[in-house]
């Protein structure tokens, strides 16, 4: 099938601005997709995007990276409720390192069909408002800025609080592709279903300035099985940046996937051909306890992500958190037990606090448990772990036991973790 067919196989197609792009497609073209610079690092979210923009490469079309340096500091009213607080140019420099480093681990920005990353700050930052006004703006209509869903959900939202600021955004944005086309030859531009308006105004911009025609192309917004934002974890967002979400909770996240969204999940972000996917599902119905797509669909995000190393640690401290195995297999060091850990329930307590004492009186001590009490029945049942090896009422804490003598894990049951730090 050519790239339009299976793009929409995989669920990633949910318009069109022109019927016409299946056959513009069968020659080389320039795509580019925007970026956000609102932190140092893209989410889970930004996937969709960077996969579709790999899959556009692979079939060799040249691709662009947009890092909105100068709409970030404006910020797109599209899927926002209320004004977000601006970003300082300081700022924006600083995400875009990081917005590189994310995009390099999936997209090829070496050879001969290098990816491209640029910034619309370079080319705003020299313009004036007359200029801008008299060049650009006038080339939109007011009526149809305002019948653009993501403005009328702003309004919606807002109480109409949105501001000229942001309802701006989508001539800047329109402009944005005007000024890739001219450079680059660009002649797409691909995203999330919310910004049809944004590409819109971008296409009709190319048609009126220049009478060629532009395409643009939206992909679903992705979510789970129960309706919740793809890429949020117990309300947060899963950061591509290691030190932001730590490498062991972005691949839980993904071994933890529904059955009822694995197989989706898969075909949107996995290289995986669709029939070796069609494979995984077969299992996963034949053999649904042994979750093998989810285990699949780890692996290869946590190694894209974060490369072997990453997807070693996370699969090591797997096996010794959830898999039955000794304390041996635990991460090694302090510095990556904090990596892992950094979302647990934690505590501080002086060293001469700890040693000696039996560990079910610390672990009440540091807040694990409501009481001494509760505290000895679970250690005396077996139901307390320390570094992942069962105590009972009458194990001692000892100096051992402290990783780099500064940290210890302790465990309820099978999951509920608790992180215990020496000061």
């Amino acid at each position: 099938m050519n790239l339009l067919e299976e793009l929409k196989a995989r669920g990633l197609v949910e318009a069109l601005t022109d019927p016409e792009i299946e056959k513009a497609l069968e020659k080389p073209m320039t795509v580019y997709c925007g970026f956000d610079p609102s932190a140092k690092s893209l989410q889970a979210g930004n996937l969709v995007s960077i996969m579709v923009l790999k899959r556009f490469q692979e079939a060799g079309h040249k691709v662009i990276a947009l890092v909105g340096g100068a709409t970030g500091l404006i910020g797109d009213p599209s899927g926002k409720s209320a004004e977000r607080n601006m970003l300082t140019v300081e700022q924006v420099e600083e995400n875009k390192k990081g917005i590189r480093d994310n995009l390099s681990r999936i997209l090829s920005f070496d050879g001969p069909n290098a990816a491209i990353m640029v910034d619309n700050y370079d080319w705003y930052k020299g313009t004036s408002a007359i200029e801008f006004l008299r060049d650009i703006a006038i080339n939109f209509r007011v009526p149809q800025m305002l019948a653009k869903e993501s403005v009328k959900k702003r309004l919606e939202a807002s109480e109409g609080a949105l501001t000229f600021t942001e309802f701006s955004y989508q001539i800047l944005q329109g402009n944005d592709f005007l000024h890739l086309y001219d450079t680059y030859g660009c002649q797409m531009e691909v995203g999330g279903a919310d910004q049809w308006g944004n590409i819109t105004a971008g296409t009709d911009l190319v048609r009126k300035m220049r009478q060629k025609t532009a395409y643009g192309l939206t992909f679903p917004l992705l979510l789970d099985s129960t309706g919740k934002k793809f890429g949020k974890s117990e309300g947060n967002a899963l950061f591509m940046n290691g030190e932001m979400t730590p490498v062991f909770k972005w691949y839980q996240y993904f071994l933890r996937a529904d059955d009822a969204d694995v197989i989706r999940y898969l075909k949107v972000f996995s290289m995986k051909s669709l029939e070796e996917i069609a494979a995984l599902e077969a299992e996963m119905k034949a053999h649904p306890e042994a979750r093998i797509p989810q285990q699949a669909l780890a692996d290869e995000l946590t190694l894209m992500v974060h490369g072997e190393e990453g997807l070693k640690l996370a699969k090591e401290t797997t096996a010794a958190l959830f898999g039955g195995k000794s304390s041996s297999d635990a991460p090694k060091s302090a510095a990556d037990l904090e990596k892992v850990f950094a979302n647990v329930p934690s505590a501080e307590m002086a060293k001469e606090d700890v040693l000696g004492k039996a560990v079910f009186m610390i672990a009440a001590q540091a807040g694990m448990f409501k009481s001494n009490g509760e505290a000895r029945r679970m250690a005396s049942q077996g139901g307390l772990s320390l570094n992942d090896v069962k105590v009972n009422d009458k194990t001692i804490f000892e100096e051992k036991d402290l990783v780099e003598g500064r940290l210890a894990v302790l465990r309820q049951g099978k999951k509920n973790h608790f992180l215990l730090k020496i000061k």
